[in-house]
C-alpha cells in the first residue's frame, strides 16, 4: 500500500514539474529526440532517488539538482565517448524572453549562440539565474556556496557580453 501511495505521489509531482524536467533537457539538447532520451533519464533518476528525499529543500530545487546532474553527467560520458559537435547543445526557446520589444530575433539568436558557447555548468547556473531563482536556491542546487553563486553568475554575464559582441560583429 505505502509503495502505491508513494508511486501515485511521485506521478502527481512529475505532472506537476515535467517543464522543469523539459526546460533542462532542452538547455543541453537541440535534437527534439535526444531532449525526450533524457527526459526519460531525468524521470529514472528522480524514481531511484525519491524515495532518500527528505523534504531539507524545496521539491523543485531537489528536482532540480538531479535534473542538472544526470544531463551534465550524461553530457560528458558522451563527450568522452565521441568529440561531440558542439552545435547540438542549445538552450530552451522558454528561457529567455526579450524584455523590449525592439529586440530583434538575430539579436536572441546571437544570445543562444552565446550561451552554446558556455561551460556545462556555466548554462545551469544562468538558466536557473534567468528563471528567477534566488541566490541561496541555485547554491542549493549547484552545490555552491551563496557567494560563489554570484561571483559565477557576474563572471557569466561578463562573458555572455563579450561572446555577444565578437558574435555580433563576427569576430
Amino acid at each position: 500500500m505505502e509503495e502505491r501511495r508513494q508511486k501515485e505521489k511521485f506521478l502527481k509531482l512529475i505532472s506537476e514539474h515535467q517543464d522543469l524536467i523539459r526546460k533542462v533537457a532542452a538547455m543541453y539538447y537541440k535534437n527534439k529526440a535526444d531532449q525526450e532520451d533524457a527526459f526519460q533519464e531525468i524521470l529514472v533518476n528522480l524514481w531511484k532517488a525519491y524515495p532518500t528525499f527528505r523534504g531539507e529543500s524545496k521539491i523543485t530545487t531537489w528536482m532540480y539538482r538531479v535534473a542538472l546532474n544526470t544531463v551534465i553527467s550524461g553530457f560528458r560520458k558522451a563527450s568522452n565517448r565521441v568529440h561531440r559537435n558542439r552545435s547540438d547543445v542549445n538552450i530552451s526557446d522558454e528561457l529567455v524572453k526579450p524584455e523590449r520589444e525592439n529586440v530583434s530575433n538575430e539579436d536572441i539568436d546571437v544570445l543562444y549562440q552565446s550561451i552554446e558557447r558556455l561551460t556545462d555548468i556555466e548554462k545551469a547556473v544562468i538558466m536557473l539565474y534567468m528563471e528567477e531563482k534566488t541566490y541561496d536556491d541555485i547554491a542549493e542546487i549547484m552545490g555552491m556556496t551563496r557567494t560563489n553563486v554570484g561571483v559565477k553568475i557576474n563572471r557569466i554575464k561578463k562573458k555572455l557580453q563579450k561572446l555577444y559582441k565578437e558574435l555580433a560583429n563576427g569576430y
